[in-house]
């Protein structure tokens, strides 16, 4: 189901997408023999390509698809590769998207030196272009990345995250580069501050909204459909909008009961317990909300473009971002 909803919405840059994965594939390619070997591991792994998608959906709605987008476009899918391997280093992860991850087949060093290489290669493509402005973007995205990171480790060991600082870390650790991905893919085409602004607020918004939906299919659900475990950020202790607002809706002798069971966790008694506390204390339901709201407002920045295939494709992809089960 999610693979046919994407290839509907990427009907208006169906050839553009197919340039795009020709031009990653090769933007990957070293001259040495590991390097290699691991990029086409990584090139079988199919992503979603949400990051590709709307950089180019951006660049079409804001001017037309140009070599600074397909840029861009490659810059942005590297980084994220970059930080998905990173990431399960320091999640010590055994699995992404069903394969081994890097670190478990090649181990940590060669993982960590092989995010590194993406990131460069990223870097070395803009610079070569002379895309000097995205090279701003990008890494203040990257600063954010690595701070929303800390910042939810910092906060998961105390377990006193509070609302405010749950939506900054999300802005930071996942909207900062779907943002970035709409910046870019409007920058690379057209000169329109108007339009560049409308396509940042655009991509915050539906990174915001993606990031709470995330959270939400930890409490609902099963392990078959959402591709994780149920109750996984449970038992990482990460403590995200549906546990704050039920927290915050019980006396405080209830919610530090709860904290209690977060911290001591010892099996599916207690996370189940705890997702139960969330569903009857109406945290699924206000962060869905919370999640609708934003995609209301990733859909309102889009009023100022005129109608396209591509306006409606990325209003298409707020939907699914809200609707998903995966």
């Amino acid at each position: 189901m999610t693979k046919r909803v994407l290839t509907e919405i990427s009907l208006p840059i169906k050839s553009e997408l197919e340039e795009f994965e020709l031009l990653f594939k090769n933007s990957m390619k070293s001259n040495v023999g590991l390097v290699d070997l691991i990029a086409r591991y990584i090139i079988r792994q199919k992503g979603k390509k949400i990051r590709p998608l709307l950089v180019l959906l951006s660049a079409k709605l804001s001017g037309g698809i140009t070599q600074r987008s397909y840029r861009g476009a490659v810059l942005v899918e590297l980084l994220h590769t970059a930080t998905l391997i990173h990431d399960d280093v320091v999640d010590n992860a055994d699995k992404r998207r069903g394969f081994w991850s890097i670190n478990a087949i090649f181990k940590n060093k060669v993982a960590v030196l092989m995010g590194d290489y993406l990131l460069s290669r990223g870097l070395m493509i803009a610079v070569g272009g002379k895309d000097f402005d995205f090279l701003g973007v990008i890494t203040d995205a990257v600063k954010r990345m690595s701070e929303g990171e800390l910042l939810q480790i910092q906060k998961t060991r105390k377990l006193d995250i509070d609302e405010a600082t749950y939506f900054k870390v999300i802005s930071d650790k996942t909207a900062s580069l779907l943002e970035t991905c709409c910046r870019i893919g409007a920058m690379s085409t057209s000169e329109n501050s108007e339009y560049h602004e409308a396509m940042k607020i655009f991509g915050e918004s539906i990174g915001m909204a993606f990031q709470i939906r995330d959270d939400i299919l930890d409490y609902e659900g099963s392990s078959k459909i959402i591709g994780k475990p149920v109750g996984g950020d449970i038992k990482e202790k990460k403590i995200t909008l549906p546990l704050i607002y039920s927290l915050n809706q019980v006396p405080r002798d209830k919610a530090n009961k709860i904290k209690k069971l977060i911290k001591n966790n010892n099996g599916k008694e207690n996370t189940r317990e705890i997702i139960e506390f969330v569903r009857k204390s109406g945290g699924i339901d206000y962060a869905l909300k919370t999640a609708h709201d934003y995609s209301l407002k990733a859909k309102e920045t889009l009023k100022i473009f005129p109608d396209s295939p591509s306006k409606i494709a990325l209003e298409g992809l707020v939907d699914f971002v809200i609707d998903r089960k995966n």
